[in-house]
């Protein structure tokens, strides 16, 4: 039976926070609020609790879940290559709805899927999950619904669709206040490519870095809002995960050329939205063993 705390109460939230913290150290699922949508999460070096995650979830190991940290410091304990672009990225734009697709570390001993070698980490602007991921270190995190279905905006939306067999501690902390998805980036090429579109628009990422390659895609041309966050940038099921499947493959020298637009065509995907980068258009969120920055743990 799922525990449920209501994060507005000061007493519950501490309670409700190191109880989800012990139950993903277990290897446990929590459910918990980002900016963007709720999560479902877990240890994210656990691949016994990640393989749970994806089946909870019904996705299978081609869509593998994103990583959210609760500082920089942590996230480039994972990556292995920021780019030329990452590390002004993330003092710009974290805590905050932006994804960003690197090269992972190697020697990282964890199985978060098919990830052909690629992480996506995400740092959220929530202050409940960045009290919990403070405590875990970082969580293999997806969008709290089943695949394909809506994403919850808030925890009862999560508990309809979850239930509460399945997930430990369900952290209610109020209804999302802004349930568009994170802009994922691919960083794992010299010019970032946006494999979807979010909360962050191109304009702002342009004023970052310059040269920003628009999202690949047929048809849709806005953010997308109060939709499942698993959802990837071409319009079909998969998301933050997607972006964690794997390298873009040959529609990365057509990007290159674009240099500066949105690319209409292609067939080049939540929360997390994930380590790897699926290719965004094609099926389709928010631990540090020594301490909050440690890595110890993560590396084999």
């Amino acid at each position: 039976m799922s525990r449920i705390y209501d994060c507005a109460d000061e007493t519950a939230r501490k309670d409700g926070i190191a109880d989800a913290a012990s139950a993903v150290r277990r290897g446990d699922l929590v459910v918990l609020p980002t900016d963007t949508v709720y999560g479902i999460g877990t240890d994210a070096f656990s691949p016994k609790a990640v393989a749970n995650l994806l089946e909870t979830k019904g996705r299978g190991r081609d869509m593998p879940p994103p990583v959210l940290v609760g500082s920089i410091r942590a996230a480039t304990a994972l990556i292995d290559d920021l780019g030329n672009h990452g590390r002004d990225l993330m003092e710009e734009f974290w805590p905050g709805p932006l994804t960003l697709v690197c090269t992972a570390t190697p020697s990282l001993s964890w199985d978060l899927g098919d990830t052909k070698g690629t992480v996506a980490v995400r740092m959220p602007m929530d202050p409940v999950a960045l009290e919990l991921l403070k405590e875990t270190g970082p969580m293999a995190v997806s969008s709290a619904n089943k695949s394909g279905q809506p994403a919850a905006a808030t925890a009862g939306e999560a508990i309809e669709q979850l239930g509460d067999e399945d997930v430990a501690v369900y952290l209610d902390g109020g209804e999302s206040e802004s349930p568009v998805a994170s802009t994922i980036v691919d960083l794992t090429y010299a010019v970032p490519r946006v494999l979807r579109s979010g909360a962050i628009s191109i304009e702002r990422l342009r004023a970052v870095c310059g040269t920003v390659i628009g999202e690949l895609r047929k048809g849709r041309t806005k953010p997308r809002k109060a939709e499942d966050e698993d959802t990837e940038a071409a319009g079909g099921p998969g998301t933050e995960d997607a972006a964690q499947a794997g390298a873009v493959e040959s529609e990365a020298a057509e990007s290159a050329a674009a240099e500066s637009g949105d690319v209409k065509t292609g067939d080049a995907g939540t929360d997390a939205t994930g380590p790897g980068t699926a290719e965004a258009d094609r099926a389709g969120t928010e631990p540090e063993a020594a301490g909050p920055e440690g890595t110890d743990r993560s590396k084999s």
